[in-house]
């Protein structure tokens, strides 16, 4: 059908309208030259994601063999590039690269050592995956032998669950994640039997009762493991127990995030950045009529927390004035589609035991009491979600924080997500934290107050973070740290160590936040307040750059000539001026 005269007129003046609408505004400055190696970096990422599907199950064997067999390629295929004849931007992603297979090459030898350090708990786990990984070569399965193999395999884990009930009792890291493990491999073992139940009469002929038998073995040695060598009891939260990597390999993933500080340093930058903090604490706590008692002004400021229900339009306040502030000051280009497509929802109880703040990106997580919360989580959780902490927390995690990052990155050398690190993308929004504190816009001795929260609290992340790892603090000490050194509700001072600890972050990731953030700092002072740039084309060339190592960063931006057998050198820390 035809459109009406009238309605076609609407649609043709709308397309007129359009057609002289200005283009949404670029970045200021020369957008990076696109690198001759992003097909190869593409390449590299998309074929690593397709292997990971094709062997989803950590602890399989064959998963090992093959990544470690694509690594060795992959590393044969970069070292065969003709370094000399790659620009700046090439040259870049060269190194990006070559870091990137040797960091995951480490991260395979981890998780290996650690399957070996509970084989003699879990010994029957290669036996068992190889039922599964059979399945996904797609080869033909004898039912028979099949229900014979379950039969063995129950029979050994009984063994082994008896053996362990009657001999030396494991190291208390070693049984949790023992019943990790078995947890997995009991998935692995069900989407097995899922596959071919129903479809194969035969197959649930013979397996139907070994099925139903292996998962009661598995059951039962689980529960063994939790109830018996654990503690744990049946409902009760899982408790914080974490992986500590020590020294060499914190020194090594320093190496590969191109930052050249020991951890020792790292400890020592931090109590100097805490000492920082807490001077300015005490000036506000001054300004505020309570002496050098930064405690008592901090409890005064938790205690301004908004009415339940109202949360939701102080966040939006808080971002607009962000918003509003980026483009007075021309610190930066936010597209107006940034602007709009940014959302919001509430975060769930169950999440909140994790992450007792404001998640952010398009989305920003808001975490606030629900009415099925206990008395004392809603207090906790509205006195550590109250405006002056939030304040801070949603730049950070919406404009120009993390919100802007993620819709720059799928818009400008997108290929750079292979090198996603916690020093660009926490770095940069802890940046501006830094920034803006600088430039005044803190304003009242209650935003100060919340502004330095969070700044104490990265440092008090490294501190914590590093010691953990470096074996020398415990899990629920550094609880005790961040209630007492950092001034948290102690059940989101739990919620933070536990989500530093689960296994979802790599052991950098808290000590990044602050490193990264100094990082930008140093280089802000070397190209900004040096003249050699403006802040917009500053903030412009870093956040159409890509994702990388902060270095790399200060590579592109300085033009600098990277060798081949590039190292990193670049001491950041106490070059900018407070």
């Amino acid at each position: 059908m035809k459109p009406a005269p009238i309605a076609l007129a609407i649609v043709l003046l709308a397309a007129a309208a359009r057609a002289q609408a200005p283009l949404p505004p670029e970045p200021s400055g020369p957008i990076a030259a696109e690198s001759e190696l992003r097909d190869v970096v593409d390449r590299f990422a998309i074929d690593r994601l397709a292997l990971g599907r094709r062997y989803p199950v950590e602890a399989s064997p064959e998963r090992f063999t093959r990544l470690r067999q694509f690594y060795a390629d992959w590393k044969a295929r970069v070292a065969a590039l003709d370094y000399d004849k790659l620009s700046g931007e090439g040259r870049v992603d060269y190194q990006l690269l070559r870091s990137r297979i040797d960091y995951d090459l480490r991260l395979l030898d981890r998780q290996e050592q650690r399957l070996v350090e509970v084989k003699a708990l879990v010994p029957f786990g290669p036996r068992l995956l190889a039922l599964n990984d059979a399945r996904i070569r797609m080869e033909k399965l004898d039912p028979a032998k099949a229900a014979d193999a379950l039969d063995r395999l129950a029979a050994e884990i009984e063994a082994t669950r008896r053996s362990a009930e009657s001999g030396s009792k494991p190291k208390h890291f070693d049984a949790f994640r023992a019943q990790e493990q078995i947890s997995e491999l009991k998935q692995a073992l069900e989407a097995w039997y899922a596959f071919y139940a129903g479809y194969d009469p035969m197959f649930s002929w013979w397996n139907a009762a070994p099925q139903k038998k292996i998962l009661k073995a598995l059951d039962g040695y689980r529960s063994f493991l939790r109830e018996k060598l654990l503690g744990i009891k049946s409902g009760e939260e899982e408790p914080i127990v974490g992986a500590p990597i020590g020294r060499e390999a914190l020194v090594a993933d320093l190496q590969s995030e191109f930052v050249p500080y020991t951890p020792d340093e790292l400890l020592k930058i931090a109590d100097q950045e805490y000492a920082w903090c807490e001077t300015e604490m005490k000036k506000a706590a001054r300004e505020m009529g309570l002496g050098d008692d930064w405690k008592a002004a901090l409890e005064r400021v938790k205690n301004l927390y908004v009415p339940p229900g109202e949360q939701p339009e102080l966040i939006l306040k808080l971002a607009r004035e962000a918003e509003d502030y980026m483009e007075k000051h021309e610190l930066i280009t936010v597209p107006p589609l940034a602007k709009e497509v940014w959302r919001m929802q509430m975060m769930s109880p169950e999440r909140q035991k994790v992450n007792p703040f404001f998640t952010g990106g398009e989305t920003i997580s808001v975490s606030y009491p629900t009415d099925t919360m206990d008395q004392a989580d809603k207090m906790m959780s509205m006195r550590g979600n109250n405006p002056h902490f939030a304040r801070a927390t949603v730049f950070h995690e919406l404009i120009p924080g993390h919100h802007l990052q993620a819709f720059m990155n799928q818009r400008y050398n997108a290929h750079r997500r292979a090198f996603e690190t916690p020093f660009w993308r926490e770095g940069w929004s802890l940046y501006w934290e830094m920034l803006l504190w600088d430039r005044g816009f803190q304003q009242s001795p209650e935003n100060k107050i919340g502004m330095l929260f969070w700044r104490m609290h990265r440092a008090s992340r490294i501190i914590f973070s590093l010691r953990f790892h470096l074996g020398t603090m415990t899990p629920q000490e550094c609880i005790d740290f961040l209630v007492e050194k950092g001034g948290h509700e102690r059940a989101n001072a739990e919620a933070e160590v536990r989500r530093s600890f689960n296994g979802s972050y790599p052991p950098l990731y808290q000590l990044a936040y602050m490193m990264g953030g100094l990082q930008f700092r140093a280089l802000h002072k070397e190209l900004v307040e040096s003249g050699r740039m403006k802040d917009r084309e500053f903030h412009d060339r870093i956040i159409t750059g890509g994702t990388m190592p902060v270095e790399m960063v200060r590579a592109r931006l300085t033009k600098q000539t990277l060798g081949k057998d590039f190292k990193t050198s670049w001491k950041y820390a106490g070059t900018t001026a407070r």
